[in-house]
């Protein structure tokens, strides 16, 4: 489990069947089967080398990430390491599990933040995006700023400090980034779709939810 706050930005490239994964000196010193968040992907250290480490990753990871294709190029990633019970949880809950791709369709330097929009390559995934909801890009713990096409297309206000201690600033219209939605829209989907007719909690509704103070 992660936070989505990242700790340092590294390289990603393949050896062999293996992603080699460079620059991991900030949250060092590491050990063989922790688990750390490459671009918001959560990767096993197999073996350790130099600062960083290599991992196994299977057909699944590489076929649903942006890892293959970053790693063929030597690209930057975001490094996070495994969230410790002790830590504050800064960002949200990120389970290092990517549900898709998302597009990158503007990119814009404002006054005070920067304006990144994206576009999910997959659309049904915009039914967990709406207004200020949490939203993990390339392991990212993000606020959502704004939303259109049912959630299918969406944009972020990213602070300085963020733009600049993370590869968000690497960024191009047309690139891809990892997505993640968040586990508590995830699940609440999930609670709600499963009722069976034995089931005699009441439905959650806007009444029931102004009724219990979330009015």
């Amino acid at each position: 489990m992660f936070t989505g706050l990242v700790q340092a930005v590294g390289q990603v490239e393949r050896r062999g069947r293996a992603l080699l994964v460079e620059g991991c000196s900030a949250f060092a010193p590491l050990q063989l089967g922790d688990s750390v968040a490459v671009d918001g992907v959560c990767l096993t250290v197999a073996s350790l080398v130099g600062d960083g480490f290599l991992a196994d990753v299977s057909e699944e990871t590489l076929q649903r990430t942006t890892l293959g294709a970053k790693a063929a190029g030597g690209g930057s990633v975001n490094l996070e390491p495994a969230l410790r019970l002790s830590d504050r949880l800064g960002g949200h809950l990120v389970s290092g599990h990517v549900d898709g791709i998302g597009e990158v369709v503007a990119v814009e330097s404002l006054p005070q933040s920067w304006h990144l929009e994206l576009r999910w390559r997959d659309a049904d995934f915009g039914r967990y995006i709406c207004d200020k909801a949490s939203v993990a890009v390339n392991g990212i713990s993000l606020t959502v700023a704004g939303c259109a096409d049912a959630g299918a297309r969406f944009w972020l206000a990213v602070i300085p400090h963020t733009w600049s201690v993370t590869a968000l600033r690497d960024l191009q219209v047309g690139d891809e980034v990892n997505l993640e939605i968040d586990l508590l829209a995830r699940y609440t989907e999930r609670l709600i779709s499963a009722r069976g007719p034995q089931d005699k909690t009441p439905p959650i509704s806007a009444a029931w939810l102004a009724e219990h103070g979330w009015g």
